[in-house]
């Protein structure tokens, strides 16, 4: 069987967030009938993503390795999915009341150069974050002084140019030299999300199931599942060769319903939706450095398009909660996260929460950029759960596990892990003979990449006012050629 000759092999994957969505679509699009199962009225509705972390240089914990697989993943992320990113660099800066050192990133900066230098050799087609010799600059205090000087651009082009309005209007006396300046871009959920679901809506080998939630699984002796859902009240049941829990934050759920067990974590985080007068041009993304959980925990300013900023104060009062991160117990594999948390997911928030929370976040950014305490809170945030396999809170890039019942769970921490996750699978079907040996690693996508951007745009627009948010968040701070 070729890659694109249909298998006559039935899988079904539970959840369609990022990495359920995006499973089903690697599967179709090389041949094989997927049926996908989704508890909620859309694709990719899950935590906060607005970052492609091309290197994990947001990440001083972890160790290089993990850098080195999130930006392979996040070049694979952005040639399956290039019109949900925006093509801006990010500002990595260090607070004086930091411990850290600013030349201590520089070794982790240069391997990555060099293996983003190794993965063009290998595939000309990963130059997709600029040349390698640009991936990453630094910037001493006087260069940042005399670029202070100059006008912002409306649409930077340069290095120079992006950094000109954080060396405006950032509190320069606050920070440790130099500043990095690197090619991690941004990442739009709702136009990832759109991508996703417009690809599967095209392919006639990809069954969608939304507002399904599964209630019941079952295996026989041939090893066939069973999977029964409810969708408004009527229940009904399909069967399926393989099954591949991609279920998020409730992946235990479906494990508990499999009836195998495993450890994992789970955590609720939130970012925040503010409005801001902004200055005369764009700005990069910005990263000041600090230890998370505590009052200097790392805060994260992130431009939309329309002066809107999406922000992350990793302190247990803004993005982190209090009794946020919890594991599971010995009779389940579902972490059980507390009421009050459950409650934003399964109802919403209350106003009072959203101001409180809100407010904090730019009070925490603007201690850098003091003309950020004009910006307003406005709308919900950006929030939810996500599974974090085994007990290292510091995982930032995972994987697929198996059972070997014909059963994987994949189990992203970043949304770029998905093709990884898509390659474990296709080993592990080319193994038990559901698909050929060319199906391992293959990157073809020819209807994923037959949707045309303003699609993309207008199923954006569709899903930012469906759950309630600025239909600003829909769009790219530059418009991409």
């Amino acid at each position: 069987m070729t890659t694109n000759e249909m298998s006559d092999k039935k899988i079904a994957i539970i959840g369609g967030g990022i990495a359920g969505a995006s499973i089903a679509l690697c599967l179709s699009e090389i041949g094989l009938q997927v049926d996908l199962f989704e508890k909620g009225t859309s694709l990719v509705n899950g935590p906060p993503i607005c970052h492609l972390h091309a290197g994990g240089n947001l990440y001083r914990e972890i160790p290089d390795k993990q850098c080195i697989t999130l930006l392979k993943e996040s070049i694979e992320a952005l040639r399956l999915y290039p019109d949900s990113v925006d093509y801006r660099p990010t500002v990595v800066a260090i607070p004086q009341q930091d411990a850290g050192q600013p030349l201590d990133l520089l070794p982790r900066l240069t391997l990555l150069q060099n293996e983003y230098q190794k993965l063009i050799e290998h595939d000309i087609n990963n130059q997709v974050l600029g040349d390698p010799t640009d991936y990453y600059r630094l910037f001493e205090l006087e260069e940042l002084q005399a670029l202070a000087l100059l006008d912002e651009k409306k649409v930077p082009e340069t290095a120079e140019q992006w950094m000109i309005p954080f060396a405006k209007h950032v509190d320069l006396s606050l920070l440790k030299f130099p500043v990095v300046l690197v090619q991690e871009f941004g990442w739009n959920v709702f136009r990832l999300g759109a991508t996703a679901a417009l690809s599967l809506e095209k392919n006639e080998l990809c069954q969608i199931h939304l507002n399904n939630k599964v209630t019941k699984i079952d295996q026989d002796k041939q090893q066939k599942w069973s999977i029964t859902s409810e969708e408004n009240g009527v229940t009904s049941t399909h069967e399926f060769d393989y099954l591949i829990n991609a279920a998020g934050f409730k992946t235990g759920e479906i494990d508990d319903l499999a009836g195998f067990y495993r450890q994992r974590l789970v955590e609720f985080k939130a970012a925040y939706v503010t409005q801001w007068q902004g200055t005369e041009g764009l700005w990069p993304e910005v990263i000041f450095h600090g230890v998370r959980g505590t009052p200097e925990g790392m805060a994260q300013f992130t431009p939309y398009a329309d002066n809107l900023v999406q922000l992350h104060g990793m302190t247990d009062e803004i993005t982190l909660f209090e009794n946020g991160l919890v594991a599971n117990a010995e009779n389940s594999s579902q972490p059980k996260l507390a009421p009050e948390l459950l409650r934003k997911i399964d109802v919403g928030w209350l106003n009072q929460e959203i101001a409180v929370r809100g407010q904090r976040a730019i009070e925490h950014l603007s201690r850098y950029i003091p003309a950020f305490k004009q910006a307003t809170v406005t709308g919900k945030p950006l929030f939810g759960a996500q599974q974090i396999p085994g007990e290292d809170a510091n995982l930032r890039a995972a994987g697929v596990s198996f059972e070997n019942n014909n059963y994987a769970r994949c189990e992203i921490v970043k949304a770029s892990s998905v093709l990884t996750c898509a390659d474990a699978l296709m080993q592990k079907l080319f193994e038990i003979g559901f698909v050929d040996k060319s199906a391992v690693g293959a990157r073809l996508f020819p209807i994923t990449h037959s949707i045309s951007d303003q699609a993309i745009t207008e199923r954006s627009e569709l899903y930012t006012q469906q759950r309630g948010y600025p239909i600003a968040l829909a769009y790219r701070n530059i418009k991409q050629h």
